[in-house]
């Protein structure tokens, strides 16, 4: 039986010095922000997920947003090359992890891309060419995952950070969608929710299991996506979002595989913790 893994990492004592592009920086309380992403990782779990944590990584200010560091399939996971040069050593111990449970492919330069950028839904890949991620990003990707059956699709994005900004995947045949951050005609084959119009940022919800994990910032959207017929479980992020960080930033969910496999990825996450302490 296969098991749903959900990779975290810890909020660094150093995220106040995130890279930010579209908001202003202001104090993030980082004890209130571990509290916040613990709940989170609890909501993950009541989904259904194992929660198995990355090494902490201190001195890296964006590491808790592991999502941005790889994006993982069935058959493969590839290592991104975020588009922040500051960000570029948070790759590294995430692909130990995977290299558990996955072949392992490299975005290599000129190309950049954020796992951000990068929205599955089903046998279709969106990669969103942004302030992070250029088309080379988006054709390595594309080279790296038609072998494998995957559809990817280049698409721009403009008034947000990533693509998941500002659409994210409800179910695989269900998008919730800001439609003035990214144009809503590039998904005829889907079933779209819109945001609410007063809240611009809603478009980002992570899929957990059973559960949708989702801001209680947005109430109005919220009550659109459960009109849509699905069960929303709502977490503060409150102080994650001052670093322009969203809920499918601080996870990477995928199928681990066979219990064995989860063990081993358990055992290597706390090995490397273990390490991290010493050094």
């Amino acid at each position: 039986m296969t098991e749903l893994i959900a990779l975290t990492r810890e909020v660094s004592a150093s995220i106040a010095d995130c890279e930010l592009t579209h908001l202003g920086r202001v104090p993030i309380d980082v004890e209130l922000a571990r509290a916040q992403h613990q709940a989170y990782e609890e909501a993950l779990a009541e989904g259904g997920c194992t929660v198995v944590r990355v090494a902490a990584a201190p001195d890296l200010p964006d590491a808790v947003f592991v999502e941005d560091a790889a994006v993982v399939f069935d058959q493969v996971a590839v290592i991104m090359r975020p588009g922040a040069a500051s960000r570029r050593a948070e790759t590294a111990s995430v692909a130990e992890v995977l290299a558990c449970c996955r072949e392992i492919r490299v975005i290599e330069a000129p190309a950049t891309i954020d796992g951000g950028d990068v929205l599955a839904a089903g046998r279709d890949v969106y990669v969103g060419v942004s302030s992070r991620t250029n088309r080379a990003g988006a054709d390595q990707m594309r080279m790296m995952l038609e072998p494998y059956g995957y559809a990817v699709h280049a698409i721009s994005v403009t008034g947000c950070l990533h693509l998941k900004s500002a659409v994210t995947a409800l179910a695989d045949d269900t998008l919730l969608v800001n439609g003035q951050w990214v144009a809503r005609d590039r998904f005829a084959s889907f079933a779209l929710v819109d945001v609410d119009s007063r809240e611009p940022s809603a478009a980002n919800i992570v899929r957990a299991g059973g559960l949708l994990v989702y801001p209680d910032a947005f109430p109005r959207t919220r009550e659109r996506i459960e009109r849509a017929g699905f069960q929303v479980r709502s977490v503060n992020v409150s102080e994650i979002a001052k670093a322009e960080g969203a809920v499918t930033c601080c996870s990477l969910i995928f199928n681990g595989g066979v219990g064995s496999r989860l063990q081993f990825l358990r055992r290597h996450a706390a090995i490397s913790a273990n390490d991290s302490r010493h050094r």
